[in-house]
């Protein structure tokens, strides 16, 4: 069911004026105006900072930011970027060049992850304590629409043709799936426990979902929106508990598939033609969030209870260097 206005009372009163852009001066964070190509953004969500850093780690400057940040995305240009900010309830938005605020949405309740249309205008955004996933148009920040969800949704992924939207729901194990022509969920597809992000192939058959307290990636046929099959992962020393996979990304080619395993301390490699688990990779503490450089060289890892990120040699299949940032990080944007 769509629901035309947010239920929050607050947001009811507001949403017509809804994301009303700042003229700067109120919330930019100009410590030190350094470009943005060749950097990595690493959203800190109990710091409420941001960490810059160069593409090989070293520290360039940490910006003071919203409340809880922590689902990042480009616009389609990159020209900006997009910072979820759960505990003040908005998407700030930033120069990609300055790194400066340039604008923000505001009551979007308790933002947690999201998605761009290939429109590129709208915004789909997960609202994990509302049980949601609501629409908004970040060119003007107006609201658009709002779809109910199982409780405390978190992944979103947008099919490259704009018709389809999945969200995960962690406590209802559920993938919703959000017909965007038709303005409606049309289907909710069963996964293993606690699914938390996905991965779309490019040939946009199969969609991946990492399933956190089951230690599996459950894998969707697109053509039957069902699961068809799923990848355990079990790195040497481990109890399958300890096993909590999060972030998933495929590599372009859709050939490679990186898997950060939580608790277990190990980003897993597997190959999607055969489903094979190739290799693990020692990383740091509750390994979540995960970023590929443009060549495919290099994956960066966030590592929510070490306050660090690990850059991993993806030639060698290890680990390189180890980077202290802000107090658990969430999220990694790579600018290059």
């Amino acid at each position: 069911m769509t629901l035309k206005y947010p239920k929050d009372a607050m947001m009811i009163k507001k949403v017509v004026a809804a994301a009303i852009f700042l003229t700067l001066a109120s919330f930019l964070n100009l410590a030190s105006p350094a470009l943005a190509n060749g950097k990595l953004v690493v959203s800190n969500e109990r710091g409420n900072t941001l960490t810059v850093l160069s593409l090989d780690g070293d520290f360039i400057q940490e910006i003071s930011t919203c409340g809880r940040p922590r689902g990042m995305h480009f616009s389609q240009d990159k020209s900006n970027f997009f910072v979820g900010c759960a505990d003040d309830n908005l998407v700030l938005i930033y120069d990609s060049e300055t790194l400066a605020v340039s604008g923000r949405i505001t009551n979007v309740f308790a933002p947690e992850t999201f998605d761009l249309h290939p429109d590129g205008d709208r915004l789909i955004v997960s609202n994990e304590e509302d049980a949601t996933a609501t629409v908004w148009s970040w060119t003007t920040g107006e609201f658009l629409s709002e779809y109910e969800t199982g409780e405390e949704p978190e992944g979103v992924q947008i099919t490259k043709d704009g018709r389809y939207a999945f969200v995960a729901s962690e406590v209802a194990d559920l993938v919703h799936v959000i017909d965007l022509e038709n303005d409606e969920v049309m289907l909710d597809i069963p996964v293993d426990a606690r699914p938390r992000r996905f991965a779309l192939s490019p040939d946009q058959r199969f969609l991946y979902v990492s399933a956190e307290l089951a230690s599996v990636v459950n894998i969707i046929d697109l053509s039957r929106m069902k699961v068809t099959e799923s990848l355990t992962f079990l790195p040497p020393g481990f109890r399958k508990e300890h096993v909590t996979p999060v972030d998933i990304l495929l590599n372009k080619s859709g050939t490679l598939g990186f898997v950060a395993l939580g608790r277990a301390n190990h980003v897993g490699l597997f190959d999607t033609a055969t489903r094979e688990v190739l290799d693990y990779i020692l990383v740091g503490k509750r390994a979540w969030g995960l970023a590929l450089n443009s060549d495919e060289t290099r994956l960066y890892v966030a590592n929510g209870l070490s306050d660090d990120i690990s850059i991993i040699d993806l030639e060698r299949r290890r680990a390189i260097k180890s980077v202290k940032v802000g107090s658990v990080p969430y999220g990694i944007l790579v600018f290059e």
